[in-house]
């Protein structure tokens, strides 16, 4: 049955390809020139730009079978990724990883909406449909954005209104999948208006060796996005951003050999920001200013039906993370200097059903970052500063309070060889402030006392890259030399009286080679169509615990996504993908022994084919358009976390109409 559903996918995707033959059009030139804002907190070109920066545009969001940011980094092999059921998802880049759970303080790479916290470190969380691109700042981005951003940042851009727009579509697929989405644009006298509702249930998934896996269905997934905002005065904004996502009685199979049949998780997150952004007519001066908040709440729920030997009580575990934010920052240019400064403040408040406490942190910091440009702007020089406070308290059972601060700089250099070529380098240090418990803890749980150690310093990193970035007619890519040096570990100890505390004792190695590159063979051979390989790999020669030598954890030495995107830019596009995960060392928790032997999760390819095809176009009915796709095609039976194997192959069909 499965051979015959993949058969007709394929016929009706090649049947797409093949259709009636649109209106050419004139294939897009590669530059340095794409505006980005994540590297300096400001509009600025790539050009300009000393960090390695990827940027994923709404094309190639549209292009591929993800609906999530965690399964797009995974498909794209822009990361490492560790991917379970019920709707968890981080990521990692450079071996260092986001914070699923909680606070965002906590994880190593930092995950920001539209330039702030987006206070989770979960990307099952956040949907692709309401983005308009994504920028990806390889290596420490502290200096501009605080605690977490060790391994790097990625800032997710919602869409703006830039024309009027409906969009209505639903799919379905294989396991029961079903998909419905609606999507407006608007823009008006000065207000403009950009949003997105989807929803999608699921049943239990069939892994690559045709065995269902139970348990990992969803009852419904829901997200909604929306950016608003009113112009004014030419350069001035004054600007709102919704987003929410809620996934009810998604199935929690389990790590156990036998999955659990009726485990399942409620999740939600939302967030509301409130923003204003001005420029001086005519002039280089621009600001911004605004205020966030939001909420990230996950609840487990384990009822006994399953479990009759007592293996799960029916008892529920939740974690709720409430954030609030403020930004405000100056920017103008002096000269050959271009000055940006701030003052960025974080409040979390965190409460676990694990933990007996409820905890507070507080963390304002103050930035100022400048960049240079010499010799007939070829020559760009950045440098930036970061002082930030950070205060824990510890609301109950006792009350407890600690301080902690940090210093982070970062240096750069970039020389334009040409406007299509540029060689930079960069040194940047990154850090992760310690936690509420590991400061300031003090309570017992299964007879065990636990303690904080108030003479924590927070985790820090120093990183040392180089490269060059080269775009010129239809060719674009980069290639990026790095070493990082992570010292001040916080790691778990046991005190001779038996009470658990946590110390700074562990440090790490890490060096490697990131490479992206694309042609779009239509610009050499002056087609009208786009037909573009691509590659994007990342080796890691070195990732190792300093003390013990030993590879680590939950690190892939090899990640990389090849494939072919074929597009004429108005009636049909379509893309196969290639995304292959290096094996990685990992601990094996189903031997339910410990210490907790390590094992080897073998490496495996997922292939995606996506193709869509605009058949209608008119005035008065709109734009109409099929899209299909066959995920996972070479039906591999692969797990991106030991004992959680993925879907096996799936067909989705969908209809889509524009006006």
């Amino acid at each position: 049955m499965r051979r015959k559903q993949y058969a007709i996918a394929v016929l009706a995707l090649l049947a797409a390809a093949t259709g009636q033959q649109a209106p050419a059009r004139a294939a897009e030139v590669s530059t340095l020139d794409e505006v980005v804002v994540t590297a300096g907190r400001i509009e600025e070109s790539k050009k300009e730009i000393t960090a390695n920066v990827t940027v994923v545009s709404r094309e190639e969001i549209e292009q591929a079978a993800a609906r999530t940011v965690g399964d797009l980094f995974a498909e794209m092999g822009l990361s490492h990724i560790q991917k379970y059921p019920g709707s968890l998802t981080s990521i990692a880049i450079r071996g260092f990883r986001t914070e699923t759970h909680g606070n965002d303080l906590q994880g190593h790479v930092l995950v920001l909406l539209d330039g702030r916290r987006a206070g989770t470190g979960n990307l099952a969380k956040i949907l692709t449909r309401n983005i308009e691109r994504i920028e990806i700042i390889r290596g420490p981005g502290a200096v501009q954005y605080g605690s977490g951003g060790v391994g790097g940042v990625v800032n997710i851009i919602t869409r703006r209104g830039r024309d009027n727009s409906l969009a209505v579509e639903a799919g379905a697929g294989s396991f029961g999948e079903h998909e419905e989405g609606f999507a407006a644009t608007a823009l008006h006298k000065g207000f403009d208006f950009a949003g997105a509702l989807s929803g999608q249930s699921m049943g239990d998934y069939e892994t690559g060796d045709g065995r269902t896996y139970v348990n990992t269905g969803v009852d419904a997934r829901t997200a909604l996005s929306i950016n608003a905002g009113y112009s004014y005065a030419e350069a001035n904004r004054l600007g709102i951003t919704y987003t929410g996502f809620t996934a009810d009685e998604d199935g929690n199979p389990g790590y156990i050999d036998t999955p659990d049949s009726d485990d399942y998780t409620d999740k939600d997150n939302y967030s509301l920001d409130l923003r204003y952004d001005g420029r001086m007519e005519g002039r280089a001066r621009q600001w911004l200013a605004r205020f966030f908040l939001g909420r990230d709440d996950n609840n487990w729920v384990y009822p006994t039906a399953s479990n009759p030997d007592g293996w799960d009580d029916g008892s529920t575990a939740s974690n709720t993370t409430d954030q609030q934010g403020a930004q405000v920052q100056i920017s103008d240019r002096f000269g050959p200097a271009t000055l940006t400064t701030g003052l960025d403040w974080v409040k979390y408040e965190v409460e676990n059903t694990w933990t007996p406490e409820a905890t507070e942190y507080a963390n304002p910091a103050v930035f100022l970052l400048g960049k240079g440009e010499f010799l007939n702007d070829r020559l760009i020089v950045t440098a930036g500063l970061r002082y930030d406070w950070y205060s824990v308290e510890v609301t109950r059972p006792v009350g407890r309070e600690e301080d902690e601060n940090n210093l982070a700089p970062s240096v750069g250099l970039a020389w334009v060889l040409s406007d299509a070529c540029k060689l930079r380098t960069r040194y940047a240090e990154g850090f992760v402030m310690p936690s509420a418990d590991q400061l300031a803890a003090d309570y017992w749980n299964w007879g065990i006392r636990t303690v904080g150690n108030p003479e924590l310093k927070p985790e820090k990193s120093r990183t040392l890259d180089g490269g060059v970035d080269y775009a010129a007619g239809g060719l674009s890519g980069s290639l990026t030399l790095f070493t990082t040096d992570f010292e001040d570990k916080i790691t778990n100890f046991i005190l001779a009286d038996g009470s658990s505390t946590w110390l700074n004792q562990g440090s790490a190695t890490l060096s490697g080679l990131e490479v992206e590159v694309s042609y779009d063979l239509g610009v050499p051979l002056n087609l009208a169509w786009e037909v573009k390989p691509y590659l994007n790999l990342t080796l890691l020669a070195k990732y190792e615990d300093n003390a013990t030598g030993e590879d680590l954890l939950y690190v892939s030495g090899s990640n990389y996504a090849a494939g072919l995107a074929v597009s004429d830019g108005e009636r049909w596009s379509g893309r196969l993908n290639v995304a292959y995960t290096g094996s990685q060392p990992v601990q094996d928790w189903e031997a339910l022994v410990y210490p907790v032997p390590v094992v080897t999760l073998d490496s495996f390819v997922v292939a995606d084919l996506v193709a869509s095809y605009r058949f209608l176009e008119s005035d008065r009915y709109g734009k109409w358009s099929l899209r299909g796709e066959v995920r996972n095609l070479l039906d591999e039976d692969y797990g991106y976390v030991l004992g959680n194997p993925m879907p096996g192959r799936s067909i989705f069909a969908g209809l889509r109409w524009e006006y």
